[in-house]
Parts: C-alpha cells; sequence; structure tokens
C-alpha cells in the first residue's frame, strides 16, 4: 500500500484529501463522518461578514431597547461593541475539540478591522490553521485591478502580524495574472493557496421576471482550470498549493498531485455522492499509485508541471490553435468517428 501523506500549511495530513468548507460540515455528526471517512483534513465552514454585521446590528438593537425609557435604565446593559459570531466560534472550538485530523477555519469577511479581529478570534478556538477567502465582485469602474489586489496583500500581512497559526488564501481566477498576485501574496507570508474559490453568480427567473442565485456544483472537469495553474506554480512560490473545483474521483485527485499540486479539496462531489465516498476516493487514488509502483506522492508530484515537461506548449495555449494541430487525433477519438 502506498503512502499518501502530504504536508500542508506546516501541517502533516494522513493523506492528500481535504474535505472544503460548505454546509456539509456544521453538526458534530457529519464532522465525524468525515474523519471516519478517511478525510486528511477538514476546513470549517466559513464565517462570512454578513454574519459579523448582522450580529453587531443585532446586539446594537439590543443595547439600545430601553434608551428612552427613562434615565435610570440607561445603565441596563454595558456598554460593549459587541459580542461577536459566538455560535460558530464556539462551534469551532467542539470541532477541534472532537477531531484528530487537522481543522482548518475560514474567514469570509470585507472590512480590514473584521478580518483582523475574527482572525485573532478564530485563534482562539485552537483550530489549526486559517484560510482567507479573498474574492472581489468588480462594482466601480474607476477601481483598478492592481488596487484590489494590493488591498487583499495588506489585509493579508495584517492578519499574519496578529496570528500565529498558519495562514493560507484561497482565490478566485479573476485575475488579469493570477501568478503574479499569488507570487506578491506568497512574499508576503501566505504558507498555501487554495486554488480556485467557486463563486455563484446570479441569474433571471424568466418567468418571475426577477433575480435568484442557483446553488451551482462544479462538474467532472473542472478541474482543469487549477490543474494549469497548479503546474505552472509548482517550483515557483515557497507556498503549498492545495487544487479545489471539480475534483470528484481519486484519478483527479492523482492529475493535480502529477501537475504540481501539494493537496486538493473536495465539496461538490460530497453533496453529490454523501460523506463515506470519500473512502473510494482515497482508495482510487491508493490503488492508481500501486499500480504504477509510486510509494508515495512525492514520486510523481510535480512530474507534469510547467518545469518538469519538454513541450512548451500544453501550458502556455488556451485557445483551439492546439485542437486543430491535433484533429486527426481527436478525430479518431470522436464519437462522430
Amino acid at each position: 500500500m502506498a503512502d499518501l501523506k502530504t504536508r500542508y500549511l506546516g501541517l502533516e495530513l494522513k493523506n492528500p484529501v481535504i474535505v472544503g468548507a460548505s454546509n456539509l460540515v456544521t453538526s458534530l455528526d457529519s464532522i465525524k463522518k468525515v474523519e471516519e471517512s478517511g478525510a486528511g483534513a477538514l476546513v470549517y465552514k466559513s464565517l462570512f461578514e454578513e454574519q459579523i454585521q448582522l450580529e453587531n446590528a443585532q446586539m446594537d438593537d439590543e443595547l439600545s431597547e430601553y434608551d428612552e425609557r427613562n434615565a435610570e435604565m440607561i445603565k441596563l446593559f454595558p456598554s460593549i461593541k459587541h459580542a461577536g459570531p459566538a455560535e460558530h466560534l464556539e462551534n469551532l472550538r467542539k470541532a477541534r475539540e472532537n477531531l484528530s485530523i487537522p481543522l482548518i477555519a475560514s474567514l469570509n469577511a470585507v472590512y480590514k478591522e473584521s478580518w483582523v479581529e475574527y482572525a485573532e478570534l478564530i485563534q482562539e478556538t485552537g483550530v489549526d490553521a486559517l484560510e482567507l477567502n479573498f474574492y472581489y465582485v468588480p462594482r466601480d469602474i474607476n477601481t483598478s485591478g492592481e488596487s484590489v489586489y494590493r488591498d487583499q496583500i495588506e489585509i493579508l500581512k495584517e492578519v499574519k502580524n496578529y496570528v500565529n497559526i498558519p495562514v493560507s488564501v484561497k482565490l478566485s481566477y479573476f485575475y488579469s495574472n493570477p501568478l503574479h498576485v499569488i507570487s506578491l501574496m506568497d512574499k508576503a507570508g501566505a504558507k498555501g493557496f487554495v486554488l480556485f474559490n467557486r463563486l455563484f453568480q446570479p441569474d433571471i427567473n424568466l418567468d418571475k421576471e426577477e433575480h435568484y442565485t442557483p446553488f451551482n456544483l462544479s462538474s467532472p472537469g473542472d478541474h482543469r482550470l487549477p490543474l494549469r495553474f497548479a503546474g505552472l506554480l509548482y517550483d515557483n512560490i515557497n507556498a503549498n498549493i492545495c487544487a479545489n473545483t471539480g475534483i470528484y474521483t481519486g484519478k483527479d485527485v492523482a492529475a493535480l498531485i502529477l501537475a504540481g499540486a501539494d493537496c486538493t479539496q473536495v465539496v461538490s462531489t460530497i453533496y453529490k455522492n454523501k460523506i463515506p465516498y470519500l473512502e473510494t476516493i482515497i482508495k482510487d487514488l491508493n490503488d492508481w499509485m500501486d499500480a504504477r509502483e509510486y510509494k508515495s506522492l512525492d514520486d510523481f508530484k510535480g512530474k507534469l508541471s510547467n518545469k518538469k515537461i519538454n513541450n512548451p506548449f500544453v501550458y502556455k495555449r488556451a485557445q483551439y490553435i492546439d485542437l486543430l494541430l491535433k484533429s486527426e487525433e481527436i478525430f479518431k477519438t470522436s464519437s462522430l468517428h
């Protein structure tokens, strides 16, 4: 049997299959199932800025409830800013107490103050690492792309100043040059990068003529985008590479490791196939390695990265010219043949 161990954010994982942040992993029962099914690590459901601000508003309402009653009641409540999203933090503590595999928290804030404050509070729960979800939805035509990622780098640096646990960054691919941004964040102290965040997009219900946001899971094959960037980043940054999006099977995991990833995150396949399917993913990865006599992930990690292949066009081209150059080969395997 192959050795599936890998290292991510300074943590030793028994295998490279991490269950990513989602609503699937909020109860202690589901968290224990993830561990029992063999996951290498777990990323707990994200804490969002909206939750923080909603709780702030609720606390403000409670603090001001009796403001106009009479002077004697002015000091009924203590003068505090807010109590914070206590339930989320308490659930993180319980999860850490009940798990033996590494537990990674996820934070999805907006304001710099929120990023720093809740990074500190999350660290106090005892989690092993923190994942920062960086994304930006363009709304202002005058905002430059550089100003967006410069702000994100400053947030990363500020968080790093206040916490001691490893910090990773989960990014979208909506940058002019993701490689440049990742390189700058690598130098700023990020210990890992999760490629990529799957963002929800609005749609329009034509019958009701109103907007709605469908719950779209990734599809098999969507892992090709993180595969491209894992292959380009391999041996070019100090941080770990964690591939995310469209990873459904053990062979998908093997492909990402071949490209240069240190580990992977899975979510959609767990929604579709349920938590115990993790056992199948891990077994299939092990069987694939045994069939090729790979004793460890290091035996083939990055073997097909940009640094180690002889064909410069694999990672260079992104348009259909390559397909045209191989049209005969494609025709042979096509169902139209």
